[in-house]
C-alpha cells in the first residue's frame, strides 16, 4: 500500500486533485481509497459532499472521519447480498447491543415493528424468530398472539423489556450458521 497526504486550506483544491487523481490511478490498473478528514461537519455523501465526490469518482472505499465519527463506505463493483452475519463480523468487538435494521429473512431473534397505518401484514405469523411486536395499534393485530405486545410509542419500555429478556439475544459468533 502507497499513502499520500495532500495538505492545504479549505478551497486549495485538495478534493478536486483527489476526485481526478483517483480515476488516474485506475487507469494504470491500481485499487484508491480515500481517507477525508471531516473536520467540519460530519455531514458525509451528499451530492457535492467530498465523500459523495470521491465515491463518484470512483474510489474502491472512502473512509471519513471526524473527532466524533467514523465511516467506511466501499464501493461494491458487482452486486452483493451481505449476510447480516457477516456484517456483525465488522463491528467493534466490545460493543454491547447491536440494533439490525432491516434483514428480515434472516435467523435472528426480531422484534416486529408493525403500524396498522401501513397498510402492510404482519410477520409474526409466519416467522417463528419474532420475539415480540412494537405496535401502535395493538389492538388492530389481525390475530391474537401469546407474544408480548409493546407500545411503538414507548422506546424506554421497549428498551426496557429488551434488557429484562438480555438472554434470548445473545450472539455468538462461533455458532452461528455458515454463510452459503
Amino acid at each position: 500500500m502507497k499513502v499520500v497526504g495532500f495538505a492545504g486550506f479549505s478551497g486549495s483544491g485538495k478534493t478536486t486533485l483527489v476526485e481526478q487523481l483517483i480515476p488516474a490511478l485506475q487507469l494504470r490498473g491500481l485499487r484508491v481509497s480515500v481517507v477525508k478528514h471531516a473536520h467540519h461537519e460530519f455531514d458525509i455523501d451528499h451530492p457535492g459532499k467530498d465523500t459523495w465526490r470521491h465515491r463518484e469518482a470512483g474510489a474502491f472505499e472512502v473512509l471519513a472521519a471526524s473527532t466524533r465519527r467514523l465511516v467506511i463506505m466501499r464501493e461494491l463493483r458487482e452486486q452483493a447480498a451481505h449476510s447480516v452475519h457477516d456484517l456483525l463480523a465488522e463491528l467493534h468487538p466490545a460493543v454491547d447491543w447491536v440494533l439490525v435494521e432491516g434483514f428480515k429473512e434472516s435467523d435472528l431473534p426480531k422484534v416486529e415493528v408493525w403500524r396498522e397505518a401501513s397498510g402492510k401484514p404482519v410477520r409474526y405469523l409466519a416467522d417463528e424468530r419474532i420475539t415480540a411486536i412494537a405496535t401502535d395499534s395493538a389492538q388492530a393485530l389481525p390475530q391474537a398472539t401469546p407474544l408480548p405486545v409493546l407500545d411503538l410509542n414507548q422506546p424506554d419500555d421497549v428498551a426496557a423489556w429488551l434488557l429484562d429478556n438480555a438472554e434470548r439475544f445473545e450472539y455468538r459468533a462461533a455458532s452461528r450458521p455458515a454463510s452459503p
